[in-house]
């Protein structure tokens, strides 16, 4: 990544030495994405392999394949002296047709492993080969005939493809695609100006069409009132607020060295992948009384995002996405824009992935990171009860937020990691874009006589209930990777022999976790705290060092356990599984999610009920929003957001913030502008 576009934008209110101060030489990290350099070799080593003009060879992953953890441990501690672990690459591509897993040695520039891969599943689909399938249809002639026969203009139709799921198919299938399409005539919002009824299958691997259907008419929705753009808006307008803004005339209080962020008392590593998006590792916190960083979050990520559809019409029923593993998170990840996807104080930083020939791409300020005030408030307390005076003390929230914001098809979600003075590290989610709408024969609510699946929220505009599941793997190391997961349960007490006049009380029962299947935990049924402890490390008075993850969504799953989108999503089951940690085992839904069949998930490996006590513990948990659309989410929706807070839990002595100082605040003179000096 690089950080010149980064600061054009911070430019007018830095000095050199400011700017200069942000970039300290940047050593080599073990846990660094590739650069372009790295994956253009990749590119070249794998291209010799296959001279051959006549073998197709496409790339549908690249990324490091990262050191062992105990390496990575060890280079920490002592990599002022310790050589760099080798620097090796994880491939999968398609090759005649066929899955291989291939590890590079980027040292040695040689393939050191190369497997096919024979089970259930495909790779996540390439932009070109989607962008080559939904160009099939225009030049199809029953799809012609069919886009006449509704009396639309072709050239008006833009079209999508959309992954097949799996629905208890016993031999293995072709790898394929449904293309459905939408009509534009007026609008850029094609997603609620679907065309029903008309169904292609492209095959990937040949790039044809296998299949088609026209199977009913239905009105496609109007184009008015569709359009998003605020140029497009008519009056009348909501009052218009006055300007805002933070600045920081002394430059940010963060420092980017390569890919490590050092932050207060925070020291992280933040890395792009083209699956996951985002990874936060090795995140450790300084502790001043002991005078030592302690070791938090050895690495965080979005492992799945899982977003089922409740439309059973033959147009709809697959749509059962796995966005991560199908798409790709970061693949579709978006360059943010200053001042609007993020404040005027954001420094960004770039990502890099690899495309279908293997050529390297950029999204330029795919992360934006800066320094939050919103107005919070850290911690205060007003004193009243000292005879004579009154004591007030308060400290402001200031935070260091890092977002990135991935448009999946009609979806765009916002991904925030912010850390806390407090120590607390805080994860949020917020869902915007547009709807995936159905066009509908009804134009009013009270002509609807049978199930629909869905909400009408225009004329001939029904948005479909649905579900997004975004599963997080988090591998907390508190304090050191020896860890244990605690439940603890809240629980009514009755008051006995009359020892108080109250007739009640609740108290906490605490279970520590032996196995895996002693951990899997379904929230929201009966009050609970969550902590992950490190059994060997206590506190002066006795207490078990911690974290504990606080969730803000307690949703399940609604679907029956047979169904077969269940079946591949079965890691929703429940809110919270912990697993021994283990290399390999990263994606929630398979490391092939395009029409899994649920046969290497989470859920399967956690059958395996390995012990979990005092071992190297990675969490699970699944934030989930059951969708049901309204008319405010037409044509473009507000965003919706949910997270989860990892808050410590008797991991300092003593509140870590009692002594931190505020920020000064210098107010301008008749201007509404607020300054962090």
């Amino acid at each position: 990544m690089t950080m010149a576009s980064s600061f054009k934008n911070l430019i007018f209110f830095l000095s050199l030495p400011q700017i200069l101060s942000l970039i300290s030489t940047h050593q080599y990290h073990p846990l660094d994405p590739l650069t372009p350099s790295e994956l253009n070799q990749v590119r070249t080593i794998l291209r010799g392999s296959n001279p051959s003009p006549h073998h197709n060879l496409t790339f549908h992953y690249v990324g490091l394949d990262e050191p062992d953890k105990p390496t990575i441990l060890s280079w920490l501690s002592n990599h002022m002296t310790t050589e760099n672990p080798p620097r090796r690459a994880f491939v999968i591509a398609r090759i005649d047709q066929e899955t291989h897993e291939i590890i590079i040695d980027l040292s040695t520039h040689s393939i050191i492993s190369d497997q096919i891969y024979h089970g259930h599943g495909y790779p996540i689909l390439t932009f070109e080969e989607q962008i080559a399938a939904i160009k099939l249809p225009m030049t199809y002639s029953p799809f012609v005939a069919s886009i006449s026969k509704r009396g639309l203009k072709l050239e008006e139709v833009l079209c999508g493809s959309f992954t097949v799921g799996w629905y208890g198919e016993k031999k293995r299938t072709d790898r394929v695609v449904k293309v459905m399409c939408y009509y534009l005539d007026g609008t850029v919002n094609l997603y609620m100006r679907p065309i029903e009824g008309i169904t292609v299958i492209v095959d990937l691997d040949e790039m044809k069409i296998t299949g088609y259907n026209d199977r009913l008419m239905v009105p496609v929705p109007k184009e008015d009132g569709t359009d998003f753009r605020g140029s497009k808006q008519k009056p009348p307008f909501p009052p218009r607020l006055k300007g805002i803004t933070v600045l920081q005339p002394h430059g940010p209080s963060f420092t980017i060295n390569g890919h490590t962020i050092r932050w207060a008392n925070w020291d992280f590593h933040l890395a792009f992948d083209m699956r996951a998006g985002p990874i936060i590792s090795l995140a450790s916190i300084h502790d001043p009384e002991k005078d030592e960083h302690r070791r938090v979050l050895y690495k965080g990520f979005v492992s799945e995002l899982f977003v089922p559809y409740m439309d059973l019409t033959e147009e709809w029923y697959y749509r059962t996405y796995f966005d991560a593993g199908e798409y790709g998170f970061g693949l579709c990840a978006v360059p943010l824009e200053p001042l609007t996807d993020c404040p005027e104080n954001a420094v960004f930083m770039d990502g890099y992935f690899t495309g279908q020939d293997g050529t390297p791409g950029k999204i330029p300020n795919v992360f934006c990171v800066f320094e939050r005030y919103a107005g919070d408030v850290m911690w205060r307390h007003t004193e009243g009860a000292n005879p004579g005076k009154v004591v007030r003390e308060v400290r402001p929230e200031v935070s260091l937020v890092v977002r990135m914001v991935s448009t999946v098809g009609n979806y765009d979600y916002i991904v925030d990691w912010e850390f806390k003075q407090s120590g607390s590290i805080k994860v949020t989610v917020g869902l915007t874009g547009v709807l995936e709408v159905r066009g509908s024969k009804y134009t009013h609510i009270d002509q609807i006589q049978e199930e629909v699946y869905g909400t009408i929220l225009a004329e001939n505009t029904m948005g479909v209930y649905h579900d997004h599941f975004l599963i997080y793997h988090l591998d907390l190391d508190v304090d050191g990777d020896a860890n244990s997961f605690v439940k603890t349960s809240l629980q009514t007490t009755r008051v006995i022999n009359n020892r108080s006049p109250r007739k009640s009380y609740w108290t906490v029962v605490s279970e520590t976790a032996k196995t895996e299947s002693d951990a899997r935990i379904q929230l929201g049924l009966k009050p609970a705290e969550l902590l992950v402890v490190n059994p060997n490390k206590k506190t002066k008075v006795g207490n078990h060092v911690g974290y504990r993850l606080i969730p803000g969504s307690v949703e399940g799953t609604l679907l029956s356990d047979d169904d077969y989108a269940q079946i591949r999503g079965s890691f929703t089951k429940y809110n919270l599984w912990v697993t021994p940690y283990n290399k390999s085992e990263k994606w929630a839904g398979g490391l092939y999610a395009d029409q899994s069949r649920g046969d290497d998930n989470l859920a399967v490996w956690s059958l395996r009920n390995r012990e979990i006590e005092n071992k190297d513990i990675v969490l699970w948990y699944t934030m989930a929003f059951h969708h049901v659309p309204y008319q405010e989410d037409f044509p473009v929706m507000p965003t919706l957001s949910s997270g989860f807070e990892l808050r410590p839990a008797n991991f300092f002595e003593y509140n870590p913030v009692l002594k931190v100082k505020p920020p000064k605040h210098i107010k301008w003179p008749n201007c509404s502008t607020l300054i962090m000096a």
